[in-house]
């Protein structure tokens, strides 16, 4: 498991991250339902190149979870801006999935941040996202935050196992299980499902165009939550049509395939 030894203060909320290895600053930003935990079998590696940073993102995993706590989207791209300005990182270098992908490239438009280079897995960046599962939460948040555990339990478990083509190990499920269990973490789960939504993206989807700096995009060929041909238009807006294509691999690949992750990472 990585280690979040440190805790940072946006707008009174307390953040946990970390850090690994020295040299170039590399920032790694998760997704949802997930942690900076996707990246523990990753990020050790990635430290012998780079000084590796992760975090949770507001709301999630080991971060500050509350009542009425907004962990939208709208709120995790300005996270991100005081973390890299905290962090004093002048262009890092980010790998970024699913939100994490999200947040980033809002940082990029909406914030102003640069980076050095941008990898890419499997973002949620284009209409139209939000399955009926998520839209069935949106309309009975309350209802479903009070579920009995066994139930929820049993909800949880399913949708963490459909992220992924192999299917999860009883280690992964439970590193994911563990931040969205007991009963501020059930109702953290269906809080930050009960906020998706797609205006997030529509804000910036018009803005999309190849960047200044070298960018990849990683899409499993068998991701369920976002199909293929998602990852096959945004290359055609950002990458000139360069999309790298990972077999047997869904949504989260960090499980599926982490050496394609690598193997991008330091080719």
């Amino acid at each position: 498991m990585l280690d979040l030894p440190y805790r940072f203060n946006f707008k009174n909320q307390s953040i946990a991250w970390g850090c690994l290895g020295e040299g170039e600053p590399l920032v790694l930003v998760h997704g949802t339902p997930f942690s900076s935990q996707v990246w523990r079998n990753i990020a050790p590696l990635l430290a012998n190149r780079w000084k590796v940073y992760f975090f949770d993102l507001v709301g999630y995993g080991q971060s500050e979870k509350g009542t009425g706590q907004d962990v939208s989207l709208a709120i995790q791209n300005e996270l991100l801006a005081f973390l890299i300005h905290e962090w004093r990182l002048d262009k890092p270098e980010i790998l970024c999935h699913d939100f994490g992908g999200t947040t980033v490239l809002r940082a990029y438009y909406l914030n102003g941040l640069r980076y050095k280079k941008l990898t890419i897995i499997d973002p949620v960046a284009l209409a139209p996202w939000g399955s009926d599962f998520v839209q069935h939460i949106r309309h009975y948040e309350n209802a479903f935050s009070g579920l009995p555990a066994f139930a929820h339990n049993a909800l949880l478990s399913e949708y963490l196992q459909s992220s992924s083509y192999r299917g999860l190990s009883e280690e992964a499920l439970a590193v994911y299980m563990s931040p969205w269990q007991g009963e501020s973490g059930q109702a953290a789960f269906y809080r930050q499902i009960a906020q998706m939504d797609q205006v997030f993206t529509d804000e910036i989807e018009e803005l999309y165009a190849p960047m200044e700096m070298p960018v990849r995009i990683l899409w499993g060929e068998e991701d369920q939550w976002i199909p293929i041909d998602q990852g096959e238009k945004l290359a055609n807006l950002i990458t000139d049509g360069k999309l790298t294509r990972v077999k047997n691999s869904g949504h989260l690949m960090q499980e599926d395939a982490p050496e394609a992750i690598i193997a991008a990472m330091f080719s």
